[in-house]
């Protein structure tokens, strides 16, 4: 199963894209999308959008998870994170992707197990979870695989269920799984000389009970 997390800005929107099956998760690509200096607001949203939208078409994620806002340093910043949010849920909606949202307390508290952790601390420990050589950078993408990873950790349920049902039918592997058909099992030489003598003692009498 694929997850999609995003982390949006309006300078700067990180993504992140897991392969998951519940338990194991494997970075399959993440990065940042930013528009070139000195583009207009609107151009840069428009920029933000048709970026994320081309990754979706080619990831094709079974889910889109998506910080929320919490705070920002102030009113006209809130804003424009919030035109930022709204471009990257267009992008999802469009591409027909289930959207979570999370919060920057549920994101810390699921990857690093604090709702006040640092941002170094959540990169520290996507880097742990992922196995990864570095912490990606910047922040911005760190905090989108974060993302991405809350959605497993709080739907565990719904992803193993996702993951069966996409799984390819498997063959036996164990003895626990071979129940053969009594009817289809060949009867080897020796089995049928241990039947004659079960029918001989059997028509003598014999108590299997008894003292040989």
């Amino acid at each position: 199963m694929k997850i999609f997390g995003i982390d949006p800005g309006s300078e700067r929107t990180g993504y992140g894209c897991l392969s998951t099956d519940g338990g194991r998760h494997r970075l399959i690509v993440c990065g940042f999308v930013a528009a070139p200096a000195h583009t207009s607001f609107p151009d840069r949203l428009l920029f933000i959008h048709a970026r994320l939208a081309a990754l979706l078409a080619e990831h094709r994620p079974d889910c889109v998870a998506i910080e929320n806002i919490f705070h920002a340093k102030n009113v006209r910043s809130a804003l424009k994170l919030g035109h930022a949010r709204g471009v990257a849920l267009l992008a999802a909606s469009q591409a027909g992707v289930p959207v979570a949202e999370y919060s920057p307390a549920e994101i810390k508290r699921a990857v690093v197990g604090f709702g006040r952790a640092e941002k170094r601390q959540v990169g520290g420990m996507v880097k742990i979870l992922l196995g990864l050589e570095d912490v990606p950078s910047p922040h911005d993408v760190a905090d989108a695989i974060a993302v991405a990873i809350c959605h497993v950790h709080s739907s565990t349920g719904a992803v193993a269920d996702a993951v069966r049902r996409q799984a390819p039918p498997m063959g036996m592997r164990s003895w626990r799984h071979y129940q053969p058909d009594p009817s289809s099992v060949s009867r080897g030489p020796e089995w049928s000389a241990a039947k004659r003598r079960r029918r001989a003692r059997s028509e003598r009498g014999w108590d299997p009970a008894s003292p040989k």
